[in-house]
Order: structure tokens, then sequence, then C-alpha cells
């Protein structure tokens, strides 16, 4: 079992037959953010989005909580669900923190990463932001934080409200502490060769209005061969406001690997 994590985390699962997808989510958020990719990989791949400590209905992390830690209990969560198999990786933001590490553990099982809501900041200012908050206002600031993830545009619309509102219902069973472990691990040294090691192909699909938007294209140029697309107009959770465009380039970024079911024909 996964270290600095109370018992097997979360998770839904969507389609019967095809290859292995998992989806990991961003800060605030819970596997529900990927609901729109989950409805539409699903017919073709065997979807899975998952908790990670403290979000969701996923236990708790405790103090020293590291990000191979949480790769970890998603693997375990993924072999839980379909043991034996490998994976196409999908993150946003924290989700994308978490890939690479999962890709560590496991190049072998790794199919391809799928990466949102990203890019290189080796300062990582934002975690110690993200702490004091947490720290100050407890789960009740996911709520606010939620709007923080979605262009000015989207903000206001009753989408908007309507996730910010389904992830604040669920924090009777968030903790925060765990989200402060979280970053905390998000804070130690990674390896030199963390992202210049990733084998696996590798997209990043960046909304131009995310605050991380510019620090993409750094990420990109650390990743061998990383492709990279541009959503205009999309925040941070670019997944849930451009879920069309978004689910169209990584259905032909994952063709253009030889990873999409042969009997597949997406209309896009």
């Amino acid at each position: 079992m996964a270290e600095h994590v109370e018992g097997p985390l979360y998770y839904e699962t969507m389609g019967r037959t095809g290859p292995v997808v998992a989806f990991v989510h961003p800060n605030p958020m819970d596997q529900s953010c990927w609901m729109f990719q989950m409805a539409h990989l699903s017919t073709w791949f065997r979807c899975i989005a998952i908790d990670i400590p403290g979000y969701g209905k996923s236990p708790k992390a405790t103090k020293g909580l590291t990000m191979p830690d949480i790769a970890q209990a998603c693997w375990e969560a993924i072999d839980d669900a379909f043991p034996g198999e490998s994976a196409i990786l999908a993150g946003c933001s924290t989700g994308s923190t978490i890939a690479p590490h999962m890709y560590h553990l496991r190049p072998e099982k790794t199919k391809a990463l799928v990466l949102c809501g990203t890019g290189y900041n080796p300062r990582k200012e934002f975690a110690h932001h993200r702490i004091k908050s947490y720290q100050d206002r407890g789960v009740d600031f996911r709520w606010d934080y939620t709007f923080q993830d979605f262009s000015a545009a989207f903000r206001t619309t009753p989408l908007g409200h309507y996730f910010a509102n389904m992830f604040a219902e669920r924090n009777v069973y968030a903790d925060a502490a765990s989200i402060i472990y979280q970053f905390e691990a998000m804070l130690l040294p990674e390896a030199a060769d963390h992202h210049s090691a990733i084998k696996a192909p590798t997209i990043i699909l960046s909304g131009s209005e995310d605050g991380a938007h510019l620090s993409a294209f750094a990420l990109k140029d650390r990743i061998p061969g990383c492709e990279m697309r541009v959503l205009g107009g999309a925040g941070h959770a670019c997944q849930i406001e451009q879920p069309g465009l978004f689910n169209r380039w990584m259905i032909e970024f994952l063709g253009k690997h030889g990873l999409m079911p042969a009997a597949a024909k997406p209309m896009m």
C-alpha cells in the first residue's frame, strides 16, 4: 500500500472494453471534473477517474506525504479496477504534477501522458499561497478556488457555478490537512531528469486564459517530443470549459500514436 495514505483511493469507472485511460483531477476539484471526458472516451476506452487523498470520497493523507506516495496510490486504484493493465494517464494541474511521478513508477505501464492546466514553475510560489488559504479557511476555500480554475468568462456561467457548488457540496468528505500535505509534497525537490527522462508520448493541452499558460511552453521543452495544443479562451480547467475541443485533440493525439482501438470511428 502507498505510504502516508489511509487506505485505497476512491474512483469511478466508465466503459467496459478497450485500453485504460486514468484521469487525475486538479485542486480544488475531484474526479467529477472529468465527466465530459469519461462520457465520451468510454465509447472506446475503459476510463477511471480517481479522487486523490483528502478529496471526494478518498481517505485522508498523513504528514510526510510525497508525490510518489500519491502516484503509487493512483496506480493501486488502477490495479484494483483493471488488474495488470497499462494506462494512458491524463491529469489537470495537480493531476498533471502527479502523472509524471506515475510514469516514473511504472514507465513500462504508461502508454501516454495527456496534461492540462500545467507548466514549469520551479519556484512553486502558488503552493505557499494555497497552504495559507487552506490553513485560514479550511475546506470552505474550495468554492472560491474553483472559480480561479476557470477563465473570467466561464466564471459567470451557470455551468461554472454548477461545478463550484457540486464540489463544495462534497466538503463533508474533504480534508483540509490532507490537501495541505499535498501542497507540501509539491514543494519537495524533483530529480534533475524528472521531465527529460519521460519517454512516453506526451501532449499538453493548455488554455490561453490559464495563469500557467506561458509556463506550459517551458514544460513542453523539458519533455522529449512533447506536443502542445492551445485552447483559445479557456482557463486552467480547460477540459471543463471546452470539452469538445479538448476531447477532439486528445483523440487525435491518441490516434497519431496508435493508441485508439482499431474499430474506433470518432466523428471529429
